[in-house]
């Protein structure tokens, strides 16, 4: 496999996982809020909980402060060197233009990225998660499971 070849495939892979980020922003809000109706205990674990507020605290400091996510530099990087064509902008934008045909100045993004943004932090009282101490066999559920098999 030649260089050019190599550097597409890991521009490929920065891409995937950037998409996979970006699921993992917007999913993981939507199944805390659908936990909470259908009582799913693991969107209150708090690891689950703090990694999804970092990850859109992360997107929201970047648009704020006009940084250009790196995982889209390193793309661009890669693509450029394997001579494929390039795109300008933020991943959210560039995709939300390829996907919907909508293009929006900068400051549109900053607003959506800081309202999300906002719905997490939302979530996080309207869906409490676990202390960080508590482990799973203080559960009330699963007292009741073990209670029930003696």
């Amino acid at each position: 496999m030649d260089t050019r070849a190599l550097l597409g495939l890991a521009a490929d892979a920065i891409l995937v996982t950037h998409a996979a980020i970006v699921l993992f922003i917007v999913l993981g809000l939507v199944l805390i809020l659908i936990g909470r109706l259908a009582g799913w205990h693991w969107v209150r674990n708090p690891w689950f909980r703090l990694l999804h507020c970092a990850a859109i605290l992360v997107v929201v400091l970047q648009s704020w402060c006009g940084i250009i996510c790196p995982l889209t530099d390193w793309e661009m990087a890669l693509r450029s060197k394997a001579a494929e064509t390039v795109y300008e902008g933020s991943f959210v934008s560039h995709w939300i233009h390829q996907l919907m045909y909508y293009q929006a100045p900068p400051w549109v993004f900053v607003v959506s990225y800081t309202a999300f943004g906002g719905l997490v932090l939302l979530s996080w009282y309207m869906v409490r998660p676990r202390p960080f101490r508590t482990s799973s066999r203080d559960e009330p559920g699963l007292q009741k499971i073990e209670h029930k098999a003696k």
